[in-house]
């Protein structure tokens, strides 16, 4: 089991209890920042256009992500609570369920990857040069996909009864290994040819494989938690039931927000020029470092969250959400002068034209605060309100935010209005703050606070 409490009876023991759970996914984060950074800086050296392409190819990254992530909430939401509850059992059957789906997807995505790569690269830019780079970087990381799958799932379960530090371990060596890998390759360092673009896509698949070859380890090694092919084909009727019901909203809601947030890809690299989708690039990866507190807290929160609430302590897990909040503030304003404090060494480095320099600089200037509206909501729709097994109504809200709101307004902006590039960006950036006053009331009604768990799910009745 995990060495977490599941109690807190005062303030420093409740904070103390968020952090122990919070400091290893913020290690993880960091390192996953990295990686993506690892790739831009490198590239940096090598071309603008291999920037730009490889920053567009992993728009489908982005997307399995957001699929996984999903699916591994709907996991956690379950699995945190029957841990808070002690039903090992349970837990073995909603891993089953979530790795379905998971291994399914990816075999998918990796096939699409292995044969259509130009066509999927087609989606986001009409540049030959783009494209050609693109689908060389796709076929290569097609692998990562298969492995991706199997690995983000057992993680989450890992995480959800407490074991964060092992799976940031497995995180941490395999994102590790993928920047070591992505200097050998993509310079050509001992021997290995230069690679560029495609480097970066044979160093994650190197890397991902590796991690899920660590995770079988671990599996075997683990007394409770493991990686079992007859997992996929345990069955529970009620069990299913749940799952479906809460991680389809979440899986939706994060597809469809991923797939969104796609779309602003989209609109910068068809409508806005090159100058913008390689400073966007670089953006993307100031962002990701600036809002890794805020991200981990949502993380660390949600379990804690979900033990409290899977033992019934309801009390203790609104004064735990409080806390959670008041830890969201902090750590969004800590992210907005990250940015501001790393604008000037960025615009340093960044190799690219003096157009895409002074974008570069108005992005920043919009993202310092950006990242408040991020963490505020991403903390209460993915931490919070999950946490309590309430995953439509972030659902419903970031599907009308993004495709009633943003998106429309971002094709209007750039392809009718045809305004500078700098308005349209400022106008997409809208999309967090817009569903803040419903997000905030939600979480104030209190009606996400729910235990979730069943009782006798294993007699014949329930199977």
């Amino acid at each position: 089991m995990s060495d977490t409490p599941i109690t807190a009876k005062s303030n420093s023991a409740l904070y103390k209890s968020i952090a122990a759970l919070t400091w290893p996914i913020v290690l993880q984060n960091l390192l996953s920042a990295a990686v993506t950074s690892a790739d831009v800086i490198m590239l940096n050296f090598v071309g603008q256009a291999h920037i730009s392409a490889v920053s567009l190819a992993a728009q489908y990254a982005s997307v399995l992500f957001m699929i996984y992530y999903g699916l591994g909430t709907g996991a956690t939401m379950l699995c945190s609570q029957y841990f808070g509850k002690k039903d090992m059992r349970a837990i073995a059957v909603v891993e089953g369920i979530a790795l379905r789906f998971s291994v399914l997807i990816s075999v998918l995505a990796a096939c699409s990857a292995f044969f259509i790569p130009r066509q999927m690269m087609r989606v986001f830019t009409p540049d030959p040069e783009l494209i050609a780079i693109g689908a060389e970087y796709l076929r290569l990381v097609g692998v990562a996909y298969l492995c991706w799958g199997v690995t983000e799932i057992y993680l989450a379960v890992l995480r959800s009864v407490g074991r964060v530090a092992i799976a940031t371990a497995l995180n941490t060596v395999a994102f590790t290994l993928n920047i070591l890998l992505n200097a050998v390759f993509i310079f050509g360092l001992f021997g290995a040819p230069k690679m560029g673009a495609k480097g970066v896509a044979l160093a994650t698949s190197i890397s991902r494989l590796v991690e899920l070859l660590l995770s079988l380890l671990v599996s075997h090694r683990s007394p409770d938690v493991k990686i079992r092919l007859e997992y996929l084909f345990l069955r529970n009727k009620m069990l299913f039931r749940d799952f479906f019901k809460m991680a389809l909203p979440a899986l939706l809601n994060d597809v469809s927000w991923g797939l969104a947030f796609s779309m602003y890809s989209v609109i910068i690299g068809q409508f806005l020029g090159s100058d913008m989708v390689a400073a966007n690039s670089f953006v993307t990866q100031v962002r990701s470092f600036a809002t890794v507190l805020c991200f981990s807290v949502a993380t660390g929160g949600s379990i804690f969250l979900g033990h409290l609430i899977g033992d019934n302590q309801m009390e203790e897990a609104d004064r735990a959400a409080s806390a959670i909040m008041k830890l969201t503030v902090l750590s969004g304003l800590i992210g907005g002068v990250l940015i501001l404090l790393t604008m000037r060494p960025v615009l340093a480095f960044a190799r690219l034209t003096d157009t895409g320099k002074g974008y570069l600089r108005i992005m920043l200037l919009i993202n310092s605060y950006y990242v408040m509206g991020a963490a505020v909501n991403t903390t209460l729709i993915a931490g919070v309100f999950r946490a309590g097994g309430d995953s439509r109504f972030g659902m419903i809200c970031d599907t009308i935010d993004m495709w009633c709101y943003a998106v429309p307004l971002g094709f209007f902006a750039a392809a009718v209005l045809k305004l500078p590039p700098m308005w349209v960006y400022f106008l997409l950036c809208t999309d967090e703050f817009v569903k803040w006053p419903w997000v905030i009331g939600h979480y104030r009604s209190k009606k996400w606070l729910k235990n979730i768990t069943r009782d006798n799910l294993f007699t014949d009745s329930a199977g």
